[in-house]
């Protein structure tokens, strides 16, 4: 498993963090997401021989927010 930090800018209530945790936690690959509204980041626990990196950005970027390292 590796673990990534990615910021996640545009979400400003508990109803964002909980679509960016459910649209990251769906995807096939991905052990774990924590979401804080603090910190704007998403914590991420994925198998990179199951789920690339690119497509749990992608995963937050269609649910209408910002994403990088």
């Amino acid at each position: 498993m590796e673990r990534k930090i990615l910021k996640v800018g545009g979400m400003s209530c508990e109803h964002c963090a909980r679509a960016v945790t459910e649209a990251v936690g769906s995807i096939a690959g991905v052990e774990s997401v924590k979401v804080s509204l603090e910190t704007g980041s998403a914590e991420v626990s994925y198998d990179p021989a199951r789920v690339s990196l690119d497509k749990i950005k992608a995963a937050i970027t269609e649910e209408d927010y910002e994403v990088g390292d």
